[in-house]
């Protein structure tokens, strides 16, 4: 048998159209599933490890710091004391900061889209020139 010759006329680009059209919208909201996916796996794993380490440092900060003060009890246990709380501050100052500067240069959401539309869009704007 042999293949039915491809339709012709109006209605039939019109339809290859929109069926162009169909499947570039179809690929457009995968890809917005696959970057949310990512983000929310990302996101995820950051907030289990600042966990795991915010436990485990805090743990280390408070018997390093009773360490410090045992060990001066006899002469200066109010300097010791004192300035294992400055140094325990002055970290988490700098802590503060460094969590501060990375929320600001993270990478914005669903950038990869903005991206393809924006090609879609100069792709399209060549053509109608």
């Amino acid at each position: 048998m042999a293949s039915a010759p491809p339709e012709t006329g109006l209605f039939a680009s019109l339809r290859r159209m929109l069926a162009t059209l169909l499947a570039l919208i179809q690929t457009r909201l995968e890809l917005v599933s696959v970057e949310i996916e990512e983000q929310i796996a990302h996101a995820a794993s950051l907030l289990l490890w600042s966990i795991a380490a915010i436990f485990f440092a805090s743990l280390s900060v408070l018997l390093l710091a009773l360490t410090i003060v045992v060990a001066f009890w006899e002469e200066h246990r109010l300097l010791a004391a004192s300035l294992v709380t400055g140094v325990c501050a002055l970290m988490a100052l700098i802590a503060g900061l460094v969590a501060r500067q990375r929320l600001r240069t993270r990478p914005r959401l669903l950038a990869a889209l903005a991206s393809e539309f924006e090609r879609d869009v100069t792709a399209l704007d060549g053509d109608a020139r």
